[in-house]
């Protein structure tokens, strides 16, 4: 009796399955929801760290996944974010908010408050030294 041999089914493109996984089998691949989306902008524009984001998409997902499927989301909700409290903080220094114009003058227009403390002598006399010991304690 002649041995029959089976060939190794085709995969569609016509190349040949030469085992592993059944087909359709594992995992399907992430889809991120347009809700996500906006959850994860949201979260990121509130100072989330990435970590924290992750654990509060779906039951939890991977850092790596975060990052690869809301790349954008991530810098456009700190950007969004970051522009609000700019104008926010703009408005009340041109409001007339002290505080408000001297934390701007420090962060954006890089100006200082510089003290100087000179130490000196009577009258602005250099320091006088008339004695140095030096001791030895045992």
């Amino acid at each position: 009796m002649a041995k029959i041999e089976k060939s190794a089914p085709k995969k569609p493109d016509g190349r040949k399955n030469n085992g592993g996984a059944r087909e359709n089998a594992g995992r399907l691949p992430f889809q991120p929801t347009d809700s996500e989306r906006k959850q994860v902008e949201a979260l990121s524009g509130y100072g989330l760290p990435i970590e924290q984001i992750a654990v509060l998409v779906r039951d939890g997902i991977d850092t790596d996944t975060l990052r690869k499927h809301f790349a954008q989301e991530l810098i456009s909700g700190k950007a969004k974010a970051n522009g609000q409290v700019g104008k926010t903080l703009f408005q009340k220094v041109m409001a007339g908010d002290t505080t408000a114009a001297i934390w701007w003058s420090k962060t954006q227009m890089r100006w200082k408050e510089v003290q100087q403390h000179e130490i000196t002598g009577a009258d602005g006399a250099p320091i006088e030294f008339r004695k140095i010991e030096r001791v030895v304690v045992k």
